[in-house]
């Protein structure tokens, strides 16, 4: 073999060897970038909230250790603005007669407290319909009620949405189950969000109720998709654990592909439980007539959501419904209602807390 022909070969066999070992190298830093992208998602704390009960008193300190003790990092404020009907065009809000954790003042004083323990906060202004009624139902006879309807509910977006620049909230939801007033009125809400953003720079959300969430047409302008989620899980009185996931299998599908779709995390903005008989079944449901007490019901339940989905990359977390200011004289072995406190459920949830 000619000495130019042996140079070309070993030439070759250089530049083989060297594209291999860059090959290698490639692949394997490669591989240490998606694992540490895999330990950076794993340590990204979610979002453990709890939605905090308005009250007729100012928030003090010995109302945040029971917020600290199961170990949530978040809290919804929740003032609450007023409509007599399902066809008044008028939300009253901020009134003197309120109590005062629904107020502007109110709301100020909870979320300054909250910030000084280290406990971030979702602004989440709610409409109360006179006696109850669903909000989701909400709907004007005419074009004039309808605008009155607009420009009411915009002032009270607006002046919340300025607090909540104000005072650093980290998030802000700019509505609740209002499914029908968003099918109307559309365009209505994409202008809310921008007139919102004009005076609130944090991440912002809305509320959409269980059902409700796939139709609503303006994700693509708000920061997380918001699910209040009352999922059908179980028809059973007394829910298993196995149950409990098995019911979720089919939610959590939907949502992941949802989140997938829109290219951003789910957020519950509410979720929880009644601990009472077949609380899973049509969990959304408060009815007075339902006056059993089911602790296991609540506690299987709660458990079989945070198993199913709170470890999920396309979940950013959740706002439990719900938590009272005065711990330790609500909920307990008697209590049928969604508050957690002093019953097996609060465990359940302080168990997630602490490892997410």
């Amino acid at each position: 073999m000619s000495i130019v022909l042996r140079y070309s070969f070993c030439v070759c066999l250089f530049l083989l060897f060297s594209s291999c070992f860059e090959k290698r190298d490639s692949l394997q830093l490669s591989s240490m970038k998606d694992e540490e992208t895999l330990v950076s998602n794993k340590n990204i704390s979610k979002i453990n909230g709890v939605s905090f009960v308005a009250s007729r008193d100012s928030l003090k300190q010995k109302n945040i250790e029971s917020i600290l003790r199961i170990h949530a990092n978040y809290a919804a404020i929740m003032p609450f603005g007023f409509i007599k009907s399902l066809d008044h065009p008028e939300v009253v809000y901020n009134q003197d007669r309120q109590w005062y954790g629904e107020t502007k003042k109110g709301a100020k004083q909870y979320v300054n407290l909250l910030h000084n323990n280290n406990i971030k906060v979702m602004m989440k202004p709610q409409i109360w319909v006179w006696r109850g009624e669903f909000t989701g139902l909400l709907k004007m006879a005419s074009e004039a009620d309808w605008l009155q309807l607009e420009a009411s509910y915009k002032s009270f977006i607006i002046d919340y949405a300025k607090l909540a620049e104000t005072e650093g909230i980290e998030i802000f939801c700019i509505g609740t189950e209002l499914e029908t007033f968003i099918e109307h009125r559309p365009e209505y809400w994409r202008e809310l969000i921008s007139e919102v953003k004009t005076v609130y720079k944090g991440k912002l959300t809305y509320a959409a109720n269980w059902d409700e969430y796939k139709r609503v047409s303006f994700w693509d302008l708000l920061d997380y998709i918001g699910v209040d989620a009352y999922f059908p899980v179980s028809e059973s009185k007394t829910p298993s654990l196995g149950e409990a996931k098995e019911g979720w299998e089919r939610w959590k599908n939907e949502l992941k592909a949802f989140s997938e779709k829109e290219n951003k995390k789910i957020l519950f903005t509410e979720y929880g439980y009644r601990s009472v008989n077949f609380s899973g079944k049509k969990p959304w449901k408060s009815d007075r007539e339902m006056n059993s007490v089911n602790l296991e019901a609540q506690a299987n339940l709660l458990k079989g959501l945070y198993q199913s989905v709170w470890e999920e990359d396309w979940f950013a977390g959740g706002f439990l419904w719900k938590w009272f200011i005065a711990h330790e004289s609500v909920g307990g072995s008697e209590d049928n209602q969604f508050s957690p406190q002093n019953k097996p459920a609060e465990v359940i949830v302080d168990n997630c807390y602490s490892e997410n």
